[in-house]
């Protein structure tokens, strides 16, 4: 069938990009789905650094590629194999299409899915097929996904069904940013109630984990962010202190929290944000990095205070979480009114629209926008 697309050619194109437009709108070919696999309508599909990591060139990608990864649509098609969706059935993809048999997944652990990893590098579906092409030619998928499309072909380990009820556009939101932000509150951070966190980085992400820290029940919340529009947003969403990040930064905050938090979390995706989160923590505590930095960014540390202060640091990824259970766990807060998802959307775009929706990202104006699909 024939689709509308946003294709990234190449990477690295001079901003703004409302001028140089890396990526271009065009008509591309996608097939049906195969065994296992579903054909979807795109309802909602969100922008993120992810993406704009690709776009920029700090995560290089094999192009041109269909960029997307965080959306919601709704089953057109279901393939051989597929006997638990419907045509109708509303769902949310997840960018890590999880195997369930690979050593990770086994132990329970499906966003370090292997063979999603490998496919996801490779720019294809988890089967190792292309559904997308343009003039005979094969295009690259974006992490299983590429939902800056009017259709998707996705593996169904791509999908979480969800209930019609929900609102598909504030769905979309949970795909990444809720099950990223929230999920390294819940699971990474194991924040107990009556803890104090800090938020290091106030995107859609980091907002989304100031979101899971107040429903997680956490006394003290400090938001740290350059941008203190972005400071105003987090404590009027429930964080308890507000600091920008500059030199005097760590000081103040061990001070007002009297010698740091029990976890910190990272997701600004720069070493300076995670070297801050780190010295903010305080002695026995966690300091969780969920960002994503250039692959060439070192990171250093006083080696000694792993084991001096007992100090745990570590990644996470997709919310360190199971999507089956976190997207529905938080879909469930969220329509109980303890998780406020849709105070994180700022824009509604039209594909046409994309690439000024990426200079408002970089920026920092923006905190989630959405491409809508009529």
């Amino acid at each position: 069938m024939k689709i509308r697309a946003a294709i990234l050619e190449e990477s690295g194109r001079v901003m703004p990009y409302a001028s140089s437009r890396p990526l271009t709108i065009d008509e591309v070919d996608l097939d049906g789905p195969g065994p296992g696999e579903v054909l979807i309508r795109i309802a909602a599909a969100g922008l993120c650094h992810s993406d704009l990591s690709v776009i920029n060139g700090d995560r290089p990608r094999p192009l041109p590629m269909v960029l997307g990864h965080e959306a919601s649509g709704v089953v057109v098609e279901a393939g051989s194999g597929v006997d638990d969706l419907a045509p109708g059935d509303h769902v949310v993809c997840v960018f890590v299409p999880s195997c369930g048999h690979c050593a990770p997944c086994a132990g329970g652990r499906p966003a370090l899915c292997e063979p999603a990893a490998e496919h996801n590098g490779k720019g294809d579906l988890v089967s190792g097929a292309r559904r997308l092409s343009r003039n005979g030619s094969p295009l690259n998928h974006h992490l299983g996904v590429s939902a800056f499309a009017d259709h998707a072909t996705v593996s169904r380990h791509s999908l979480v069904k969800i209930d019609r009820e929900v609102p598909l556009d504030i769905a979309a939101l949970v795909g990444c940013a809720v099950l990223t932000g929230a999920g390294a509150v819940f699971n990474g951070g194991d924040v107990k109630p009556g803890g104090t966190v800090a938020v290091v980085g106030l995107g859609g992400v980091g907002l989304a984990a100031v979101l899971g820290a107040v429903a997680a029940g956490a006394e003290r919340i400090v938001a740290v962010d350059r941008l203190r529009d972005k400071l105003d947003l987090a404590r009027s969403l429930g964080a308890t202190d507000t600091f920008v990040a500059d030199t005097e930064a760590v000081g103040l905050i061990r001070e007002a929290t009297r010698g740091g938090v029990d976890v910190a979390l990272e997701f600004a995706g720069s070493t300076k944000a995670l070297e801050l989160a780190y010295a903010i923590t305080r002695r026995g505590g966690t300091t969780v990095t969920a960002g994503l930095p250039h692959p060439s960014a070192m990171l250093t540390l006083p080696a000694v205070s792993l084991t001096a202060e007992e100090r745990t640091l570590k990644g996470s990824y997709l919310g360190s979480g199971v999507p089956s259970r976190d997207i529905t766990r938080f879909l469930g807060l969220y329509r109980r009114g303890r998780l406020p998802i849709d105070r994180l959307l700022t824009h509604r775009l039209t594909l046409d629209t994309i690439n000024e929706g990426f200079d408002r990202l970089h920026d920092g104006s923006a905190v989630r926008q959405i491409v809508e699909f009529a």
